[in-house]
């Protein structure tokens, strides 16, 4: 009987900012700021790639595959926390809730292969350059498709970890339906669900980061980083390796972090990171510190008051 009165919970509330109650207007202003750059920066990648013939090399096509995810990734989290920040309703359906986290969770998991993927594409280019193209051409869609799918069964295996609990409260200390949060409001002993949090954490998130910089050492190694030529090369990746420096370091710090009470501030600043921050991070370094790229949008400009 008490299971049954459980399940009479089909709404949560986020609590979101609440303790910063004065800077609420001022926290809008800026996210709404971020998000608006975060998606004029996305968009504007993935129409320079696509236009530009230039850039139609399996490189830059996994950039245009990631600066999709991450669209799509601030559009599932960032309309409904700014909504709440000027008072608007700041509840959600359970399956709205249910929906909300297995989209996330996706496109996350998504973003950490695809860099993985992009990781082993600067891999073959500099360490088997003459085999590139042909090796590159063959395995480009097979790694989009693994990276997607990866994304895909996650997301499936932890959000049906977590909905299956019942829940016996209604107000998520977080501003969206993260898994730690929501996981909170079950009502009986979660352990086994946190140990397959953790363990999905560590698949998907130490091990390609491992991946990836284990690839870099590699390079480094049979370039020895002496020529001038190898220099140049290896100075190509500087912008990969920012992004997954910060996304995985972001994403670790989340997941991996010990289990504590009284962390919800903490929290809620850490998961702005990667929310927020980080999928802006990428179309600026990106366009910051690469020159096909812009190159490629002085060619789109020069094109466009020609």
């Amino acid at each position: 009987m008490k299971r049954e009165n459980h399940t009479l919970f089909f709404e949560f509330v986020f609590q979101g900012f609440s303790s910063f109650h004065e800077h609420q207007l001022t926290l809008f202003v800026v996210f709404l700021a971020l998000y608006i750059l975060t998606l004029a920066g996305n968009v504007t990648m993935v129409t320079i790639i696509w236009i530009d013939r230039h850039l139609h090399t399996p490189m830059y096509f996994f950039l245009s595959m990631l600066s999709t995810s991450e669209t799509v990734y601030t559009l599932i989290i960032l309309p409904r926390m700014l909504s709440s920040l000027v008072g608007m309703s700041q509840s959600i359906s359970l399956a709205g809730c249910t929906t909300q986290m297995f989209l996330f969770v996706t496109f996350g998991i998504t973003n950490c292969f695809l860099l993985t993927a992009m990781g082993y594409d600067h891999y073959v280019a500099i360490c088997n350059p003459l085999r590139y193209t042909v090796s590159m051409n063959k395995s480009v869609a097979q790694l989009v498709w693994g990276a997607c799918s990866i994304g895909l069964l996650v997301a499936m295996t932890q959000v049906t970890s977590v909905f299956r609990l019942p829940f016996c409260a209604t107000k998520v200390a977080h501003f969206f339906c993260d898994i730690r949060p929501v996981m909170k409001l079950s009502c009986v002993d979660t352990t086994i669900s946190e140990i397959l949090t953790l363990i999905i954490s560590v698949l998907v998130l130490v091990v390609p980061m491992g991946l990836v910089f284990i690839s870099y050492v590699l390079m480094s190694t049979i370039l020895k980083i002496a020529s001038v030529e190898g220099q140049k090369a290896f100075a190509t990746c500087a912008s990969h390796l920012t992004v997954v420096i910060v996304h995985y370091g972001c994403a670790s710090v989340a997941y991996l972090k010990p289990k504590s009470e009284n962390t919800r501030d903490r929290d809620q600043l850490i998961s702005v990171t990667y929310t927020v921050i980080t999928p802006l991070l990428n179309p600026v370094v990106y366009t910051l510190r690469n020159k096909e790229i812009k190159d490629a949008l002085c060619r789109a400009i020069g094109r466009k008051f020609s």
